[in-house]
């Protein structure tokens, strides 16, 4: 637990206009599953509300942290939003699109 909540402590956000402060941007290869469901419960006892956010791949993990925490009582759903973003491998080659989001309360 105390290494949880070390790395809480210590995000921090490039850029206060291009973030909000109760996004999480979920990768399925950085951290654990539960490390961003017990990070969720902290945003939404902070903020009320908490956004997750995945690119690809990640989504299905983003999915998977938002129904343990609505089976488990502790959110509701309050928008589901699919977006897509072209994303580059490298510079100057075609976009591939990829898709994104989730929002809880």
């Amino acid at each position: 637990m105390e290494g949880i909540t070390e790395g809480v402590n210590n995000i921090s956000f490039s850029s206060p206009e291009s973030q909000k402060k109760n996004r999480i941007q979920v990768s399925n290869t950085k951290k654990s599953l539960f490390f961003y469901v017990n990070l969720s419960k902290r945003y939404m006892q902070q903020y009320n509300e908490v956004e997750l956010c995945g690119l690809g791949m990640a989504i299905s993990t983003v999915v998977s942290i938002a129904e343990i925490l609505k089976n488990n009582g502790f959110a509701v759903e309050k928008k589901i939003r699919t977006l897509t973003v072209d994303m580059r491998d490298e510079p100057g080659a075609r976009p591939i699109p990829k898709a994104k989001n989730l929002k809880l309360n």
